[in-house]
């Protein structure tokens, strides 16, 4: 390979900088070089260094081991050979280590760089005269590139402070987006990169699938954490899959669980949140053409990989698929024959993973090393196993190393890492024990929030409790918020819980034990939490005074690893649930109505989807505590109570729930929810008039085919409360034909929608029959549309409507207009916004921009159009919008409304 990938773990400086010194040493660059300092960003100095007419090899590299590289680009910066080497060595860094380069124009134009025209081109010419054609081409072609590079240019700022102080921002900003160092205190980390390094042959441009191989708990998912982090920039798109192993909706067969797995990889890979597809080609479609790095961690199911990397032509020239797995065979099937396995760290290596755990060094203090040594050998020498219990011995004494090391000597068979693993449980105090075992029973990659809350009526010091759970390296918080335990661990909690006594028992999740405490009601105050998988129980008759008799029952969980649409469970009208009751999970929940006098004033989540209720409760509860509340694919489910009460509620998921006609007035005005799921209520008809909801929500009604909006909705008064069309949201209208004329024209006027019609508004001055043109522009923001004709009625399929823009020739951006045209009926139009501030090739000027609009084939697109969004034409639009909406106030808008946050787009 051109380099190693050790290499990206050294950045010994954060920036080096490029400059031709007559110009810039003592004026802008002194003065940048103190900025940073104040920052504290290290920059190479090159003081010292005796420049010549070949570029010294300290430079080389220092150039090579810096995280960014700024190209000071100055009046007499081509006068140097030097400067023009350096040059070339950045961008060779940029193209194989993925190097960050920045440009700064200082006192000289971008295009006299691009085109080495005027004063700098002169320079450039008397350089050149003394060098070969080859070396001049190589010169010319760096100058045209790097003159392409968005940067500062000194001419646009008012003082030069100001932009000092600007760029000194933006490298902390880039440098903080950097998790280069993240892996690099991994003992024995560079030895699995060598080997991944000529598995993965990055130079060459055809598609690989490289899998790394396991015991559970040896550093698989670390390894290809890390591997996504280093090199996710060297590709057009990644994505690191995790959780495989997860719990999918129920009743899904073998072409739906394909289904769900493709759409979410596609939402993670294009960072497109809930991605909808039609069909299970979209994969191929969407990613043939472009190189991709993804991940798939813990892959346990062959299934998972036909789903998600079916094939290499997939994806597109130079693309790297990696599978984790304990599981060999699962490879031969998908025909993976570049393996990695990963081995047991040796005993040396094994002794400085437990140090750094347990004395944050590589290596053991003072009387100390005889007790280290033996309880890495006790361990397994399992990484996960040392990471653990090296946490719970740090900071402890000779004697407690003692005592641990004579519990550990008690497990006859060293390989049982459950019983190892548990010494990191032992070491906790009593609350901590219980935290541990209720995250690894009910709360595994959960939101951390929700968590908080669910404990925060009985344990103030649940954020210190965490932390400690955290510091022993028992769990980790995700990027996503979730709090996450491995798998062994988790399995040592569900064990810890199945080996207390049966009398003392805390959390019950064995299924025959369960079932007969609830049908001869033998549980106790001790009991806290039910986990209940009733899969392969044939019927169960709860007690009516089951849960009576567990008046501290706070957690109930009832569901079904494999669902098989039974009935099993049956409960008695009189049925009393505990007032403490904080989790309410119950799948497929048997009842018409949860039980009368139900206190729920305790309650954090309700979450009962594919139930057979018909209602919840009559009248007001106290509903102080609930954060979430999930009752989709509830068929039977007729009406929503009064949720005024319920002021914490931050999501509601009412999906597929088909017999519900009327959503509560009291949901309009619940001011933290941000994520309102309403789609495929097919017989909801109204919702309420005003809905005053969080910042930025999350609100889809698709589907409801039968809705009615109240006669008081006008599109301003949704615009200024939460659903603003022209800022955050973007709406979908389908099938809408009874819009009135002032309700037409302010949705035509919002930045994104969709409505019934069959021309291009005149505003559109550039218009094209087809699916694409071509436009010259200096401007960056555009508002674009396109005419979409169904072919055919569109039944169960989600086609998308991409506007693919492509500037200067250069590499395209998809920009996903949030289209969902579902069942449309007749021709619409379709709207959308985007500003190309981050794509890539753009110039000071004569800029060419492609807008070509991609749908399925079900659809045509009959014509489009671009406005260029100039400072004038948006006041306009403002205006217009701001009118109509005033003249909208008595309209009504029927059949269909969605609304969908405006994602970014990943150029």
């Amino acid at each position: 390979m051109a380099s190693s990938f050790s290499s990206l773990l050294t950045w010994r400086y954060r920036v080096f900088t490029s400059f031709h010194g007559p110009d810039v040493r003592k004026t802008f660059l002194s003065h940048l070089r103190k900025q940073f300092t104040f920052n504290g960003i290290t920059m190479f100095d090159d003081q010292g260094i005796e420049r010549g007419q070949v570029i010294a090899p300290a430079i080389t590299q220092a150039i090579r081991q810096s995280r960014i590289s700024i190209i000071v680009l100055s009046k007499n910066y081509a006068s140097s050979s030097w400067c023009l080497d350096e040059l070339l060595e950045i961008l060779k860094c940029k193209e194989d280590m993925g190097q960050i380069v920045m440009t700064v124009f200082y006192g000289v134009d971008p295009s006299h760089v691009r085109k080495q025209t005027g004063d700098f081109g002169k320079a450039f010419k008397e350089t050149c005269a003394r060098k070969t054609k080859e070396k001049e081409e190589r010169w010319s072609q760096a100058l045209e590139y790097v003159g392409n590079i968005e940067g500062e240019h000194f001419l646009n700022w008012v003082n030069e402070a100001d932009m000092i102080e600007k760029i000194a921002t933006d490298v902390s900003n880039k440098l903080n987006a950097t998790p280069a160092k993240d892996f690099d205190g991994m003992v024995g980390f560079e030895a699995h990169l060598r080997q991944m390094e000529s598995l993965l042959d990055l130079d060459n441009d055809g598609v690989k699938m490289v899998a790394i191989t396991g015991p559970a708990g040896i550093g698989k998912s670390t390894i290809a954490r890390a591997l996504h982090n280093l090199l996710s920039n060297r590709f057009q798109l990644s994505c690191f899959v995790d959780n495989l192993r997860g719990t999918y909706p129920i009743g899904l067969d073998e072409y739906g669980l394909k289904f769900h797995l493709q759409e979410e990889l596609l939402s993670k890979t294009l960072n497109q949140n809930r991605l909808r597809i039609c069909h299970l080609g979209v994969i191929k479609e969407r990613l043939h053409d472009q190189r991709v790095l993804i991940i798939f961690d813990d892959v346990n199911n062959i299934n998972q990989l036909e789903a998600l990397a079916g094939d290499i032509s997939w994806f597109g020239p130079g693309s790297r698929v990696v599978v984790t797995t304990e599981n060999k065979d699962l490879l031969q099937q998908h025909g993976i024959n570049n393996t990695y396995h990963v081995e047991f760290p040796s005993r040396g290596e094994a002794l400085e993973i437990l140090c750094k755990y347990a004395f944050r060094q590589s290596y053991q203090h003072d009387h100390f090393e005889e007790l280290a040594l033996k309880v890495t050998e006790l361990c397994g020498n399992l990484p996960l196993g040392l990471r653990v219990v090296g946490s719970s011995l740090r900071g402890k004494k000779v004697d407690e190393w003692e005592d641990v090391m004579d519990r550990l000597e008690t497990i006859l068979d060293h390989q049982d890492i459950e019983q190892v693993l548990r010494v990191g449980y032992e070491s906790l105090h009593e609350k901590e024990q219980s935290l541990f075992l209720h995250i690894a029973v009910f709360f595994n990659r959960n939101d951390a929030d929700l968590v908080k809350a669910m404990f925060a009526d009985n344990n103030p010091d649940i954020k210190h409790g965490l932390k400690i759970l955290a510091n022993k390296s028992l769990i980790y918080l995700s990027e996503d918020g979730e709090i996450v335990m491995h798998k062994l661990l988790q399995l040592v909690g569900t064990k810890v819980v199945n080996k207390e006594k049966p009398w003392k028992r805390r959390i019950l999740t064995d299924a025959q034990v369960i079932c007969d405490v609830l049908e001869r009601a033998k549980g106790t105050r001790d009991v806290s939490g039910i986990s209940f998988d009733i899969y392969d129980i044939h019927e169960v008759f709860i007690s009516p005074k089951a849960f009576k008799r567990m008046p501290n029952l706070r957690f109930l969980k009832i569901y079904t690893s494999k669902y098989d649409g039974n009935d099993i469970l049956h409960i008695p009208e009189e049925m009393a649930f505990p007032r403490c009751l904080r989790l309410l999970h119950w799948e497929a929940c048997p009842s018409k109505s949860l039980p009368l006098g139900f206190c729920l004033e305790n309650l954090v989540e309700l979450h009962m989807p594919h139930s057979h209720l018909e209602t919840l409760w009559e009248g007001t509860q106290r509903l102080t505590n609930l954060k979430k509340m999930d009752l989709s694919w509830s068929f039977n489910l007729k009406e929503l109570p009064d949720l005024s009460n319920a002021a914490s509620l931050e999501r509601l998921e009412l999906f597929c729930c088909k017999s519900l006609v009327e959503i509560h007035s009291s949901i309009g005005n619940l001011h933290k929810i941000d994520f309102l799921q309403m789609s495929y209520c097919t017989k909801l008809q109204v919702v309420p008039a005003l809905l005053n909801l969080a910042p930025h929500a999350y609100v889809s009604m698709e589907g409801c085919s039968q809705l009615r909006l109240h006669q008081r909705i006008a599109w301003a008064s949704i615009a200024l409360v939460s659903l603003p069309f022209d800022s955050e949201f973007i709406c979908n209208i389908n099938n809408c034909f009874n819009l009135g004329r002032d309700s037409r024209t302010v949705i035509k006027k919002s930045l994104g929608a969709c409505l019934p019609g069959s021309s291009i508004p005149a505003e559109f001055n550039h218009k094209a029959v087809g699916n694409s043109l071509t436009i010259r522009s200096d401007f960056r923001e555009f508002r674009f549309c396109a005419v979409v004709f169904p072919k055919q009625k569109i039944i169960e399929s989600y086609p998308e409507l991409f506007c693919r823009i492509r500037v200067n020739k250069g590499c395209p951006t998809d920009h996903n207009m949030y289209m969902h045209l579902r069942s449309i009926l007749v021709e619409h139009l379709c709207f959308s916004y985007a500003d190309l501030v981050e794509v890539h090739g753009w110039l000071e000027q004569e800029n060419e921009i492609m807008f070509e609009f991609i749908t399925c084939q079900d659809l045509d697109i009959i014509e489009c159009g671009v406005q260029i969004m100039t400072e004038e034409s948006e006041r306009r639009r403002r205006i217009e919008f701001d009118d109509a909406s005033k003249a909208s106030q008595d309209s009504e808008l029927t059949d269909r409304l969605i609304c969908y946050p405006k994602q970014k787009n990943n150029s």
